[in-house]
């Protein structure tokens, strides 16, 4: 049997629709992936800062402490430098400013009270884990 051009020509439209069509399913599936992908390393990190914070409150030790800021430095790089939750930060405050550039701002502010804290060794653990807690909530508010 001999395909004619005009048997030809009804056949190409349809399957380049589909071709179209099975592309934007696979990037849809691909984007969603990543964005899982993504999701569970920001986790993992949360994990890793939370296992440091402890270790942090329980030696109080500058050591420590430079490991959890370098920890927590690494997180909001991934985060925000990488573009993770720039496209979701689209609230501005009263100042102009978006929210989650607010939370960098506050975990920035809680790191320095931390080193001040470790600094003066005469603080209750208690207080070094309350930091660690708030620091860590501030990190979680910034992929969810």
């Amino acid at each position: 049997m001999k395909i004619t051009n005009e048997m030809q020509a009804n056949l190409e439209p349809k399957y380049a629709r589909k071709a179209s069509a099975d592309k934007q399913a696979f990037h849809k599936m691909v984007q969603s992936q990543t964005q899982n992908l993504k999701h569970q390393e920001l986790q993992q990190l949360v994990n890793n800062i939370a296992k440091q914070g402890n270790k942090l409150a329980r030696y109080r030790s500058f050591r420590e402490l430079a490991a959890f800021k370098r920890m927590v430095k690494g997180f909001l790089q991934k985060t925000v430098y990488a573009g993770y939750t720039l496209d979701k930060s689209h609230h501005f405050g009263f100042d102009r400013q978006t929210r989650k550039l607010a939370i960098v701002k506050q975990v920035d502010e809680k790191l320095i009270k931390l080193t001040e804290e470790i600094m003066n060794q005469e603080k209750k653990t208690v207080d070094i884990l309350a930091l660690i807690g708030e620091i860590k909530g501030l990190l979680i508010n910034i992929y969810t």
